[in-house]
């Protein structure tokens, strides 16, 4: 039972994770995450650094395991120590995501 509410809470906060409006440079386009600051207890200790005691930088695997969707190319490349809720990322400008395979479709069509 008590799994079940920590569940439900989790989902109710990733529901409430804030994102930026796109900024950009010549090179990079930017945005920030903003994680409900009770959504950080639920994240693994092992994503934390221990020694600033904020959220290392994490790999996109890791990122969206936490309930952080975004489109493909983002690249969560600073922490903001004073704010450790606060996650920043960017994408090169003018990002093409790979192109995905496509399936060939089997005839079904009945003759």
């Amino acid at each position: 039972m008590a799994d079940r509410q920590a569940s439900n809470k989790v989902d109710e906060y990733i529901e409430k994770i804030h994102y930026s409006d796109r900024y950009s440079d010549d090179h990079y386009e930017y945005r920030h995450v903003i994680l409900p600051k009770p959504l950080l207890k639920f994240i693994p200790k092992e994503l934390f650094d221990e020694k600033e005691g904020t959220l290392r930088l994490l790999a996109e695997a890791e990122w969206r395991s936490i309930g952080i969707t975004q489109s493909l190319g983002w690249q969560h490349y600073e922490v903001h120590a004073p704010e450790p809720h606060v996650l920043l990322f960017r994408r090169p400008k003018n990002y093409v995501p790979p192109a995905q395979p496509v399936v060939a479709k089997a005839n079904t069509r009945k003759k």
